[in-house]
């Protein structure tokens, strides 16, 4: 293994070096190879552009001025479209300086003047592979903290979606019903997805039914099926969902909107496990597993009489859920983040990130249409966006307004009185920490004042 500057133990890099003057390329070869490194001597930028676009590299270095005066700043943009995993350094004539430093600003990692010091030399390139690497080391990091703490697209560091996650993993290999509860937009049919894929059932059928809208003559035919005649309209025979889902799941979503004469026909099924298609008479079989949701209170409707106490007690073998996003707050960043790079993507704007002050508005507002809203929210931004950053201004306004509607700031006023100013604002630091989970960079940001002004806040006020 090679060894870096202060002894550390750097893995064997795959290094391109660039430079029409084969010896000079050949005694930078030498120095890299004897550190352990694997490096590629081309000499032009027509060898450049196939190795950058057919090879893997984490380190290419560059002449800056070879065949044409502008080959190296092509190599860094080729490296940057093609590598963008790697870090290029530039080698440079003491007059092309200010050329190099502005390759810096194009994204080079750094540039070393000729006539080369090879010990300077080493050592930068040993900085820079150090770098490629500590960012490898924690991508692959950040994807076993996904592999862990996320399930079929659902994302959640919090200890409540650590639960949910692991409910998933428990429930899943078994035939119990499971019943997923939250509000509007939490994602409970992502939960219910993640139940089936991880199951036994995987390579069978999963079949969602929205029962909201549906009066019960439409939905015993969408569940059971229909033979022909069996009403006017019905010209042909209908597979039912039950027949569909046999041997794999059935998703009965929204299942607190049933009508109450459509549970006691679910029920039987359940219990029986046979059905009979609207207009027939013989019975047929279905093994299918159920897992239902609802955004209701199930067992406030049992007490006022809207939902079956038997039915609820078949359907909730197991139960999860949700909680609203407002609850888990240290979720909207991780969210935030996955979705930013996928809708980068989809509308070609790669490498599209998002300011301090643009996450603080978005971690502060309450979401009332939960992770459904913030991703709808999130994908209007990027679409809208010409510029590499999504700030503060690029946040919708119902969004910036963080009272939730009511501009006067009338709820925060009834909240605050009594309190000195230094309370209010010992108070606002609190908060801006709790919805950033202790991140301070992003609480200065929230709070529109300095970190420093925000560290010595924290002294002045004995918060930690």
């Amino acid at each position: 293994m090679a060894q870096g500057p202060e002894t550390q133990e750097i893995p064997a890099a795959a290094v391109l070096i660039v430079d029409d003057e084969a010896d000079h390329a050949e005694v930078m070869g030498e120095a890299l190879r004897r550190l352990g490194h694997v490096c590629t001597l081309v000499h032009d930028l027509e060898s450049a552009e196939q190795e950058l676009r057919h090879g893997q590299f984490d380190l290419i270095i560059t002449d800056l001025v070879m065949d044409n005066p502008d080959d190296g700043q092509k190599v860094l943009a080729l490296a940057r479209q093609h590598q963008a995993q790697a870090e290029t350094i530039m080698v440079t004539a003491h007059g092309d300086v200010p050329t190099a430093k502005a390759a810096i600003r194009g994204g080079a990692y750094d540039f070393i003047e000729k006539p080369l010091d090879l010990d300077v030399f080493r050592t930068l390139c040993q900085h820079a592979i150090q770098t490629v690497m500590l960012r490898a080391a924690n991508t692959e990091l950040r994807q076993q903290i996904d592999d862990r703490f996320s399930i079929e697209g659902i994302i959640g560091h919090s200890p409540a979606m650590r639960q949910v996650l692991a409910t998933i993993r428990q429930v899943a290999p078994s035939k119990i019903p499971v019943l997923v509860t939250g509000e509007s937009g939490t994602g409970k049919d992502l939960v219910a997805h993640a139940i089936h894929t991880n199951s036994p059932r995987a390579r069978k059928p999963f079949k969602p039914v929205n029962c909201a809208g549906l009066s019960a003559s439409i939905l015993e035919s969408e569940l059971f099926g229909h033979v022909r005649g069996a009403f006017t309209g019905a010209e042909r025979d209908r597979q039912g969902v039950f027949e569909y889902a046999d041997g794999g799941t059935l998703f009965l979503d929204e299942i607190g909107d049933m009508p109450m004469d459509m549970q006691a026909k679910l029920l039987r099924v359940i219990e029986s496990g046979e059905y009979v298609r609207v207009g027939a008479n013989e019975p047929q079989r279905a093994d299918v597993r159920l897992i239902s949701a609802t955004n209701r209170d199930i067992e406030a409707m049992q007490r006022e009489g809207k939902f079956r106490e038997d039915l609820f007690y078949r359907i909730q073998g197991a139960q999860v859920h949700i909680p609203p996003l407002r609850e888990r707050r240290e979720d909207i960043a991780p969210i935030v983040n996955h979705y930013l790079e996928q809708f980068a993507g989809q509308f070609e704007k790669q490498g599209m990130t998002i300011a301090d002050d643009a996450m603080g508005l978005l971690m502060t507002y309450d979401w009332p249409g939960n992770v459904r809203q913030l991703i709808n929210v999130l994908q209007k931004m990027v679409l809208a966006c010409d510029e590499p950053v999504l700030s503060a201004r690029h946040v919708p306004y119902e969004v910036r307004q963080t009272e939730q509607g009511q501009e006067d700031g009338s709820s925060t006023v009834g909240s605050l009185t009594g309190l000195s100013l230094d309370q209010i604002e010992k108070q606002a630091i609190r908060n801006a920490l709790r919805v950033s989970a202790g991140n301070r960079e992003q609480a200065a940001a929230m709070l529109g004042i300095g970190e420093r002004t925000l560290y010595r806040k924290l002294k002045e006020y004995g918060l930690k």
